[in-house]
């Protein structure tokens, strides 16, 4: 087990202009971290500065910005944080839930998962207090009976 890293790669706004980096997978990342410097070559800008707290507990504020991203053979627009330009890329748990991926940490790999679905089953809402809240296995959860209190 460990960390594996795998080819991601990172597009211009436009998701017409790619450059591949080695991304290092980080399921305890909320967000795609990569250097400002690749960013702002393919014309990626932030549209916000968020605060975000470090592993040793500071603080700190960095651009925050969305753009076209390719990985396991899938391209989608996803978060990405400007970080320092010693930083090493990370692919953080928001970009691997965009692209329906889980990680395999025995084989080092990326592996497809099925999105975790919370819904509003209306169909026998006649006569009831409201919709029921049914997780994907179709049957009440604690966190639905929790969301739906």
């Amino acid at each position: 087990m460990g960390t594996f890293a795998v080819m991601l790669g990172v597009a211009d706004p436009q998701g017409r202009r790619y450059e591949e980096v080695e991304a290092m997978v980080d399921s305890g990342a909320a967000y795609t971290v990569l250097p400002a410097s690749i960013l702002k070559r393919l014309g990626v800008e932030p549209y916000e500065t968020r605060g975000f707290v470090l592993a040793d507990g500071h603080r700190v504020e960095r651009g925050f910005g969305r753009t076209w991203m390719s990985l396991a053979g899938r391209q989608d627009m996803s978060p990405v944080v400007f970080w320092d330009e010693d930083s090493v890329p990370l692919l953080g748990a928001v970009t691997l839930e965009i692209f329906g991926l889980g990680i395999d940490p025995v084989n080092g790999r990326l592996v497809p998962v099925d999105a975790f679905m919370l819904s509003a089953d209306t169909s026998d809402d006649v006569g009831s207090a409201g919709p029921t809240i049914s997780s994907r296995h179709g049957a009440a959860s604690p966190q639905a009976d929790a969301l739906a209190a």
